[in-house]
């Protein structure tokens, strides 16, 4: 039992672990955002070329 308790603690000393997951769900977030700006941004960036490519056409 004594052992366990010793685990037990030890873990609770170690922060490279908790360092590592803080680090990873930073990075998780990051991603999500710039995968949100990009969609939100995508359609805005299609019309504008669409916009481009029809003023284009029409002076040919």
């Amino acid at each position: 039992m004594s052992q366990l308790v010793t685990l037990v603690k030890s873990l609770g000393r170690q922060e490279e672990g908790q360092d590592l997951l803080e680090y990873a769900l930073l990075v998780a977030l990051i991603a999500l955002i710039a995968i949100g700006a990009v969609t939100a941004a995508g359609g805005a960036v299609s019309g504008i070329f669409n916009a481009i490519a029809g003023a284009l056409a029409g002076a040919a």
